[in-house]
């Protein structure tokens, strides 16, 4: 149900502002202008949206910059919200909350919460805990400038060798931000957002601050969901060469969780929650405390040095099969080189970086009696040790026509200790070491028709190696630990991306040959329980090929069109089992897009996500999630520099549709528990505005 109280008061806010907008456009756009040419004034620590955009499409594959100031005409909430555009990514909200299904290229396919298979950074430095797996909740979204987005090994210059590369979540500095700003969003199932910020220059002092609020009582029942987050960055230029910057941020995030439901359930009533007494009350509660430091060393005008080092700490209550209490710290370093040359009297470009991370957790299992605490049935610790050492070349044959070289190592080590069992035959320690190295060869050419014309467009393609450890969730996320290898594999892409005066896009072709890739599955008979009996197993040589498309196109009558498309082809390779089944979990197409009128501020238009092709649940392909059609509507103004306002319809046709599913074996079999899908939202509207000064 909507409350209307709170659209109702963002709505009249919105219409009030607008009635002066068409008296003020000559004054905005001017004022727009200086504002512009202000944000270019950067530091040494933290690039601006032109800069990161520069150095970006340097890159010879899959690389996308998100602009958050578009991202923010609608609802800026959870990953769907700021990563639904993106060429090539595909982020499907758990009903409606910041957990996501997030996956480029097929990583982590299966996986719907704590994610893995991608390197999540923030202002370059990685939240990933040192498994690999990564929280969500950690990364606010109103504190963030712009997303860079790296798919596959093209994350290499972080070090990254996994196959869904890296994203970047890049934070405003006190040059780029606004003295004060203020956003506040509401709207369907109690969902109410506030953010508070500030930015400012003090001599050679610059500080950025940001608080926010997030509460919802979801679409669905027991989904309820509250957090407050704090994140801040301040920078010093000590000298002309020589900039540090710390950043501090911290989350609390409680969540209820409704679990899943059958197909017979969700067409009936997706709103409902179904947990029985086997299952308890279901939560995932997180409070993250997170510090770091960057400096950067101008070493010459062409040599660069930069250091950075972070900590986090990790407070996780998980009441699901049983309760889950884990305390984690992590932290790492890094230290990168970059030098721009000559080699054999050609431009030559370098990077050289070492990324050691460790991390130990400390995990007590209990019986969950309907989310409390009951009698302990184990108690483990885990260590997690990796050392990432990479180099990236960059070598102009021509001006316009660049050839890209790179090799990264990995060592990972994963250790765990059981501290409480009856027996030697119960004790479920164990130690774990991967190890492999991972080159890279690319081609870059730079095309433009002559040095006046607005067309300019990169063609590239690349062979590369991707290796990637399985994190604790793999190992020992299960009834019990399950010692698995190393998913590996050879990617193969081309490639081109763009811009005219009439069209931008963005477009990639890739072909993934996978060894040992972790999927995860369930065995169980009954009950509501599908998480209990979650097991990861390596299958044997699979393949993930697709196309990543990117599109706007700037139409006539001031229309503009946007759209990412995705088609995914993720399927065994003569697996004794399976043959050439696809792989289960995750759509075969996917089209996100919307059409907007633009005009001087104004913006409004439909949107629509598009999923056409039912897809499989389980291994054995006997029962699928169904294919859906969703529309919506945006509309929205930029009234001048200090007052925005967006009102963001979605599923206006109140589809009954799954977001996602987990996975199983073999749903046909007799008393297998069905309970796999997670519905989407209803039939919602939230609206919103935001104030500068």
């Amino acid at each position: 149900m909507i409350k209307y109280s709170y659209l109702c008061v963002l709505s009249a806010l919105g219409v009030m502002f607008s009635q002066s907008t068409f008296a003020q456009h000559d004054e905005t756009i001017h004022l727009d202008e200086v504002g512009v040419v202000a944000s270019k004034v950067n530091t040494l620590t933290q690039p601006n949206i032109e800069e990161a955009r520069e150095t970006i499409n340097k890159t010879a594959g899959g690389v996308t910059v998100v602009d958050m100031q578009q991202v923010r005409e609608g609802r800026v909430s959870n990953f769907t919200d700021t990563l639904g555009l993106a060429t090539g990514v595909l982020a499907q909200s758990r009903f409606g909350a910041e957990e996501t299904r997030l996956s480029i290229r097929g990583s982590g396919l299966q996986r719907t919460f704590h994610g893995r298979g991608i390197k999540l950074l923030q202002d370059g430095i990685p939240v990933n805990q040192a498994d690999g797996g990564f929280d969500f909740q950690a990364i606010e979204p109103m504190a963030t400038r712009y997303i860079e987005v790296y798919r596959g090994a093209n994350a290499l210059r972080y070090g990254a060798s996994n196959l869904g590369g890296a994203i970047n979540f890049i934070s405003p500095s006190g040059y780029d931000a606004e003295k004060l700003t203020v956003r506040a969003e509401a709207g369907s199932f109690d969902y109410r957002r506030l953010g508070i910020s500030s930015g400012g220059v003090i001599g050679d002092f610059d500080y950025f601050i940001s608080g926010s609020t997030f509460n919802q009582d979801g679409f669905r029942d027991n989904a309820v969901q509250d957090a407050e987050r704090i994140n801040a960055n301040f920078g010093y230029k000590i000298n002309q060469d020589v900039e540090t910057r710390f950043y501090i941020g911290y989350a609390r995030s409680d969540s209820a969780l409704p679990g899943n439901l059958t197909k017979a359930q969700l067409r009936d009533d997706p709103s409902q929650s179904i947990l029985s007494t086997t299952v308890g009350q279901q939560r995932r509660d997180i409070d993250l405390i997170r510090v770091a430091n960057k400096t950067n060393i101008r070493l010459d005008e062409q040599s660069n040095l930069q250091l950075s080092a972070y900590f986090s700490h990790k407070d996780l209550f998980h009441p699901i099969f049983q309760v889950l209490d884990q305390d984690t710290n992590d932290y790492g370093f890094e230290a990168r080189f970059s030098q721009q040359g000559e080699l054999f009297g050609h431009k030559n470009e370098l990077i050289v970086g070492i990324n050691p991370s460790y991390g130990v957790g400390y995990d007590e299992r209990s019986v969950n009696n309907l989310g409390v605490r009951g009698a302990r049935t184990n108690k483990l610790e885990n260590r997690s040790k990796n050392i990432e050492a990479y180099a990236e070349n960059r070598f102009y044959v021509l001006p316009e026509f660049s050839l890209i070289t790179g090799l990264q190592y990995t060592h990972s080590k994963r250790e765990l200790r059981d501290k409480f069992f009856a027996n030697a035959a119960q004790d479920e320690s164990f130690d774990a070491t991967y190890v492999q190295t991972n080159p890279k060869i690319g081609v870059l050419y730079d095309y433009q028709p002559h040095a006046d014309s607005p067309t300019k467009a990169q063609f590239y393609a690349n062979v590369s190696r991707s290796y990637e450890p399985p994190s604790f969730g793999e190992l020992a996320g299960g009834i019990r630990p399950n010692i698995v290898d190393a998913q590996d594999g050879t990617t193969f892409e081309i490639g081109t991306r763009g811009n005219s005066e009439s069209i931008d896009w963005d477009v990639s072709a890739y072909y993934s040959k996978l060894n040992n890739e972790l999927l995860q599955t369930a065995v169980f008979a009954a009950g509501n329980n599908p998480a209990a009996a979650v097991q990861t197993t390596n299958a044997d040589k699979t393949v993930h090929a697709g196309i990543e498309l990117g599109l706007t196109a700037r139409l006539p009558w001031n229309l503009e069109w946007r759209q990412s498309l995705l088609l995914n082809k993720f399927r065994f390779d003569d697996d004794d089992t399976f043959g050439n089944r696809n792989l289960p979990g995750l759509q075969k197409t996917l089209l996100r897009g919307e059409l907007m009128y633009r005009n001087n501020g104004f913006y409004a238009g439909p949107t629509v996500e598009f999923s056409p092709q039912r897809y499989a649940v389980d291994f054995a392909e006997t029962l699928y999630v169904d294919n859906y059609t969703l529309f919506g509507f945006i509309v929205g103004q930029q009234i001048n520099q200090h007052f925005s306002w967006f009102l963001d319809v979605r599923n206006l046709s109140d589809k009954k549709y799954a977001a996602t599913s987990a996975v199983i074996l073999n749903a046909s079999l007799p008393g297998t528990n069905q309970s796999l899908f997670l519905p989407g939202d209803g039939r919602s509207a939230y609206a919103g505005i935001t104030w500068n000064y």
